[in-house]
C-alpha cells in the first residue's frame, strides 16, 4: 500500500473546494533518545477529514500511546509537522499548544477521571473553568452537552451513584462542551460491560452523524469495525486498511 500525500484545503482543479482537514500528519515521527534510540512512531502521512470516522488499532506496545499524546499535543514529533485545523502545532510554544488543545480536542479516556463529589453537569463544569468560557454560560453549555449524550435527566446525580456507561456518558458530555474540531478517544469502552459498551459506541455513531470528527484508539476489532477507516499500528509503522470508502492510504516510511 502507498502512502497517501499530504492534503491541503486548496481548491481542486474541477473548481471545488478539497475536503477540509482536520488534523494532518505531514512525515511525522517520534523518536525517543536512548542508546539505542527508539523509533516509537516512524515517519507517516495521514490526513482526517472533517466529520470522519478513524479507528487506530494496534498491540501493546506497538506505538498506539504515542500517535495518542501527539494528535492530542500532549508530545511533540521529532520529525515532521502535525497540522491541527490548518494550523502547525509543531511551531507552537507551550503555551499556545496548550490553548489550542483546550478550545480544538476533546478527550474520552478508559477511566472516566470523574471527580467523585461533584455532580455530573459540575463535572462538565469543571472542563470550562481554564477555557475562557464566562461563567454565566457554563451551566448552560454544561446541561446543552448532558442532553446531546442523553442525561440531562441526570444532571444533579453524583458519579459513584451512577452506571459505568452514564459515568462514560458524563465524560462524553465534557469532552464536547468545548466544541472542539476533533473528539479524541482511547479505550473508552474498556471499563464497560458489552451490553454498556455497545450503548456508548451508538452514541459515538450518533456523534459522527451528526458531523463530529472521531479518532478511537483502541485494541477491540469490534470498537474499530464501528469506524468508517481503520488504521494499524506496529512496530511504530502506520498504515490504513482497505476500506469501500474512498480514502487514499495512510502509511509509513
Amino acid at each position: 500500500m502507498t502512502a497517501s500525500a499530504p492534503r491541503t484545503r486548496t481548491d481542486g482543479p474541477d473548481g471545488l473546494a478539497a475536503p477540509e482537514l482536520v488534523m494532518e500528519f505531514d512525515e511525522v515521527a517520534l523518536t525517543y533518545p536512548g542508546s539505542p534510540p527508539v523509533e516509537a512512531l516512524k515517519p507517516c502521512h495521514l490526513a482526517v477529514e472533517r466529520g470522519d470516522y478513524l479507528a487506530v488499532v494496534g498491540p501493546s506496545g506497538s506505538g498506539k500511546s504515542t500517535f495518542l499524546n501527539i494528535a492530542g499535543l500532549l508530545d511533540v514529533p521529532t520529525q515532521g509537522r502535525y497540522l491541527l485545523d490548518g494550523t502547525d502545532t509543531t511551531a507552537l510554544r507551550e503555551a499556545d499548544r496548550t490553548a489550542l488543545r483546550g478550545r480544538r480536542i476533546g478527550f474520552v479516556f478508559q477511566a472516566f477521571h470523574l471527580v467523585p463529589h461533584r455532580s455530573a453537569v459540575e463535572n462538565v463544569t469543571l472542563s470550562m473553568l481554564y477555557a475562557g468560557t464566562p461563567r454565566r454560560e457554563r451551566r448552560e453549555r454544561a446541561l446543552e452537552a448532558l442532553h446531546r449524550v442523553g442525561l440531562d435527566h441526570r444532571a444533579d446525580a453524583l458519579p459513584i451513584r451512577m452506571s459505568g456507561g452514564e459515568r462514560q456518558r458524563v465524560a462524553i458530555a465534557r469532552a464536547l462542551v468545548a466544541r472542539p474540531s476533533l473528539l479524541l478517544c482511547d479505550e473508552l469502552t474498556g471499563n464497560l460491560d458489552s451490553a454498556t459498551a455497545e450503548s456508548v459506541l451508538t452514541l459515538l455513531d450518533e456523534l459522527h452523524r451528526d458531523g463530529m470528527t472521531l479518532l478511537v484508539i483502541t485494541h477491540d476489532p469490534v470498537v474499530a469495525a464501528r469506524a468508517a477507516r481503520r488504521v494499524t499500528i506496529r512496530d511504530g509503522v502506520l498504515t490504513e486498511a482497505e476500506t469501500p470508502a474512498v480514502h487514499t492510504a495512510a502509511g509509513a516510511r
